[in-house]
């Protein structure tokens, strides 16, 4: 039964991983046909409504109404980090970098989770953060400045800064969503249900309403995958797998297996420095994972 549930494991993480592998590609596609803001509306309302439907599935609605007070005020905060605040930032740097830089700087979250922990959950920051944030800030030089390091030119500095910054926003809201006591799908929809006023509201002033076809099918890939369906995947296959790290460890391949879909879809050439660039961030970020004792 656990060789079973391990396989299934694997299967879904890989399903997940594929999938998130597509998210730069679909994200530069959707805004060829609508602005950040737009984009933002619209994969708020699909995931929603991929939510709803494992909600749904799962049976679990009644739990939108069990939950008390205090946990909808504080699902409403998180849903003001992610999906409106994140992805408002994420979304205007992809529009302003090629994905071959935004995808791999913004995979540096994991790094500044690590050293945002050391204020606000107490952990002590180890000398292999130190290392690893070294390695993978390097890679982010190199990545952005094209290997060009003697003129140290950044094609974007406002959407690597913006894209930098939205990792910053996303390692503060899961370092949050680990005091949340819901069900993390449940805390999710609540999240996205509580921002959707703000993100229609700024999409009013800032944009408008006049959304082509080419708009809705990006925003749908989007909001569903990206932000919904995937995520319960991930989640599966970490609740069947008895051995957590040897999926988590499946992401490292995103970056990579997305670099394919960026250069036969998108059409981007893939220079050199990217290759560089994010061989040294993964390289970080795995030297940043801890290791098991024997």
């Amino acid at each position: 039964m656990t060789q079973t549930n391990d396989r299934r494991a694997m299967l879904f993480g890989l399903g997940a991983v594929l999938i998130w592998s597509t998210v730069a590609t679909a994200f530069k596609l959707a805004l060829r046909h609508v602005d950040h803001v737009q984009l933002l509306l619209l994969a708020n309302v699909f995931s929603l409504v991929a939510l709803g439907v494992v909600l749904a599935v799962r049976g679990q609605f009644h739990l939108l109404l069990c939950a008390s007070g205090k946990q909808y005020r504080y699902a409403a905060a998180l849903g003001f980090l992610n999906p409106f605040l994140y992805y408002l930032v994420l979304f205007k740097g992809y529009d302003l970098l090629p994905a071959q830089v935004a995808q791999p700087v913004n995979f540096t979250w994991a790094l500044t989770m690590a050293w945002l922990s050391v204020p606000l959950l107490g952990q002590k920051l180890r000398p292999r953060d130190g290392l690893a944030g070294l390695i993978c800030y390097s890679g982010v030089v190199i990545l952005s400045t094209g290997g060009d390091l003697g003129s140290f030119q950044v094609g974007s500095p406002l959407g690597l800064a913006l894209v930098l910054f939205s990792t910053l926003i996303w390692a503060l809201y899961w370092i949050g969503n680990r005091r949340s006591d819901l069900d993390p799908v449940v805390g999710l929809f609540l999240g996205f249900l509580f921002a959707l006023p703000c993100v229609f509201l700024v999409t009013v002033v800032f944009s408008d309403l006049s959304i082509p076809l080419g708009g809705w099918l990006g925003g749908a890939y989007v909001g569903a995958f990206e932000m919904g369906f995937t995520f319960v995947l991930w989640l599966t296959a970490m609740k069947l797998t008895h051995s957590t790290a040897r999926i988590a460890n499946l992401i490292f391949l995103a970056p990579f297996i997305s670099l394919v879909f960026i250069h036969f879809v998108l059409g981007e050439h893939i220079v050199p420095a990217t290759f560089v660039g994010l061989v040294l961030i993964v390289g970080g970020l795995w030297v940043q994972q801890p290791r098991k004792r024997k």
